[in-house]
């Protein structure tokens, strides 16, 4: 998968909006406001970071080492860096989709509304 590719994808979800935050060459996705996906755009290989379960977040590092490690300048706990071109585009859509679950589940009720209303 490249960054075109991940980038389409993460925009299909609900509530999504991309920015540029911290400077010009890291993409961040966020869902109602809430960071779900970084991607560092001048990085090669192509890397984006992904919120994960802390206990999945280690079986992905071990199964994957090197092409998925602890969160690159992020909660190493709670944020995983993913080599785009060394992982299978399917895990990481389904990686994309639990980051994105993780955010939304924590949503307080009136976010959760707004969302629901969307």
């Amino acid at each position: 998968m490249n960054i075109e590719e991940f980038r389409a994808y993460c925009l299909t979800k609900k509530g999504i909006t991309e920015e540029f935050p911290f400077d010009e060459h890291t993409l961040v996705f966020k869902v109602m406001g809430k960071m779900f996906a970084l991607v560092a755009l001048e990085r090669l290989p192509s890397q984006v970071n992904l919120k994960c379960d802390p206990e999945r977040a280690i079986e992905l590092r071990e199964e994957y080492d090197g092409a998925i490690t602890p969160g690159y300048h992020m909660s190493k706990i709670h944020w995983n860096t993913i080599m785009l071109e060394q992982v299978p585009p399917k895990l990481i859509c389904e990686l994309v989709d639990h980051s994105y679950d993780l955010v939304v589940s924590k949503f307080t009720k009136k976010l959760k509304a707004a969302f629901d209303a969307l």
